[in-house]
């Protein structure tokens, strides 16, 4: 059993020990059903009466460790249907689940602790409850049984383990780091985005500061993209259902999708995807091979469904805009322009500090549905691996997470608090080329079908918007922050140079805001701290007498007299080189 196996088990038993406990304490709760997960173990209870809160977390911890000393061995049974029924009769959970074992034709076992408490399970655990190291209980939450609204509200409590008290006290010092982080506190804190419920799951409102961010975002895309000869569009949010159908997103990627709407006599739907507007503005004109490649791109909100428990403030949602873009090329240029598109995103992701990702090769799985032949496929992942190889990149390759069409290579990014996140994709197809019948003129003078490499450098933009929130803890650099430089005046008879200060800051394009609270300066200066602005200008008699300003550096908090016309300068150039 190498570690990450280990740590599974310790928290499978932990949550084995914390039912035990939860059984004892309060008698009237039925056991439901919990797992392990990736960061530690839950239990879903039907409370039956009882009222479990956190309040009653150091009793249940307590018990648990009386458990835990006793090291009582985990002994695994297998049983017919008939004595696990039995064993459960007056638990309708658990009855469901020998259901499901029954349809499967399984046969049922259970995992006795000594000889005092036992559930329905598959395992695996450690050989007895004195190797669960550390342990701490963290919530308790409302939970539907098999997460559907329907059926009855249980609650759920969860907790971590590991084998010793320093990684969980690590843990637990990164889970506080965490809350610290969180893109929706810092995101409400400094007025970034709402997610109204008038409005619906899922769906985000930027405001005017969390605007600032996407478009500054936005502006260096469409920058780059244009130094490097990428064509820009813009397409509609609905098209006719014809067009997915012929993409094969409707028959493998229709879970994904919302409803249809007609209009006049024809179905439409929201997109989920651009490639099919892309593909109509290929196939406008003729196209020879010394056009190619062709790069079509659009930074465009598509429209996926998400289960409403997999919501996650800008993290997951219902609308993802993408930095999308379909390459048009030759056979020959397919390699050069991958990895083109792949020093592209390693620049982006250096601008903004992102320096912790790898690189994830997505390939097919037997178990799911696919467009295209063996051939086809295989000749995508050789292209791709041959484009890897050329950049001496090291990747890991991950069955089943290919796009329906195409191998692709992910770049997943460790964020602030290592978490993993997927975000930019680069993906090699040479399906849809053909299901929309694209073609070029080639040297020959023949008709021959292109190959498309489908990119997003960022993937969602709502989601790296998150990630970067958490990243620089909202303390944004310079060019990214909604507000640059808030000026502020010592006392009313300042106001009138405040004000111009105020103003020609804004003619020379730098986002300011001016303080015209009465208020102490010290409060004032709090309040934009708090703000994470990065320059303060402080006016005071001083000040308005040598046509100076003091400037208050977030950085440093340092405070330094000089010449408006040299601040200026200064930031504007810091901004140039997005310091």
């Amino acid at each position: 059993m190498n570690k990450e196996e280990k740590l599974n088990a310790i928290r499978h038993t932990a949550e084995h020990i914390l039912t035990q406990a939860v059984l004892k304490l309060f008698p009237k709760v039925k056991m439901a059903m919990g797992p392990a997960i990736d960061n530690g173990f839950y239990f879903d209870f039907d409370p039956n009466g009882e009222d479990i809160k956190e309040e009653d977390f150091p009793k249940i911890e307590a018990e648990m460790k009386k458990i835990i000393d006793r090291n009582l061995p985990l002994t695994k049974e297998e049983i017919t249907i008939n004595k696990a029924r039995a064993m459960f009769s007056d638990n309708p959970y658990k009855q469901e689940w020998l259901d499901e074992i029954e349809k499967r034709k399984e046969k049922p076992t259970v995992y006795w602790t000594g000889n005092e408490f036992v559930d329905l399970c598959a395992g695996p655990h450690v050989k007895s409850t004195g190797e669960v190291g550390a342990f701490k209980l963290l919530s308790v939450a409302g939970a539907y049984w098999h997460g559907n609204e329907k059926n009855k509200m249980l609650t759920r409590i969860y907790g971590t383990a590991f084998e010793t008290k320093e990684e969980l006290e690590k843990y637990l010092k990164a889970q506080e780091e965490a809350k610290k982080r969180d893109h929706r506190k810092i995101g409400k804190e400094l007025g970034l985005f709402i997610l109204p419920e008038e409005v619906g799951s899922g769906l985000v409102l930027l405001t005017p500061k969390g605007a600032i961010i996407r478009r500054e975002i936005e502006n260096l895309i469409i920058e780059e993209q244009t130094k490097r000869g990428y064509l820009h569009v813009y397409t509609p949010h609905i098209g006719k259902k014809s067009l997915w159908k012929t993409s094969g997103h409707w028959d493998l990627y229709k879970d994904k999708m919302y409803s249809a709407m007609k209009i006049d006599k024809d179905e439409y739907l929201v997109k989920p995807m651009n490639c099919p507007f892309h593909m109509a503005i290929y196939k406008s004109e003729i196209r020879s091979y010394k056009d190619m490649p062709i790069k079509i791109a659009e930074i465009a909100t598509v429209y996926r469904y998400e289960k409403a428990g997999e919501l996650s403030g800008l993290l997951r949602v219902r609308h993802i805009t993408q930095d999308d873009s379909h390459i048009f090329c030759r056979e020959d240029q397919v390699v050069e322009e991958f990895v083109k598109v792949f020093e592209y995103t390693e620049y982006l992701l250096s601008v903004f500090g992102l320096k912790n990702y790898y690189l994830r090769l997505g390939l097919r799985s037997p178990k799911e549905k696919y467009l295209g032949n063996d051939a086809i496929w295989k000749k995508a992942e050789k292209e791709i691996i041959k484009a890897i190889e050329k950049k001496k990149l090291n990747y890991v390759k991950s069955e089943g997470d290919a796009a329906f069409y195409g191998p692709k290579l992910d770049i997943v990014i460790k964020d602030a608090l290592g978490r993993e996140w997927q975000c930019g994709t680069i993906q090699v197809d040479f399906m849809l080329p053909q299901r929309f019948s694209l073609s070029y003129i080639n040297k020959e003078g023949k008709e021959e079908t292109p190959v498309l490499i489908h990119r997003a450098p960022l993937g969602s933009i709502e989601r790296f918007m998150a990630i970067l929130i958490e990243h620089y803890a909202g303390n944004f650099p310079l060019w990214l922050s909604p507000v640059q430089v808030k000026v502020l005046s010592i006392n009313t008879r300042n106001e009138k140079y405040a004000e111009e200060i105020f103003k020609t800051l804004l003619n020379h394009s730098i986002r300011s805001e001016i303080d015209k609270e009465n208020q102490t300066l010290s409060y004032k200066v709090r309040k934009a701290e708090n703000e994470k602005i990065p320059y303060i200008l402080i006016i005071g008699d001083k000040e308005e007498k040598e046509k100076t300003i003091s400037v208050r550096s977030r950085k440093d908090k340092s405070v330094k007299e000089e010449k408006l016309e040299n601040f200026i300068k200064k930031i504007k150039e810091e901004i140039e080189n997005k310091s």
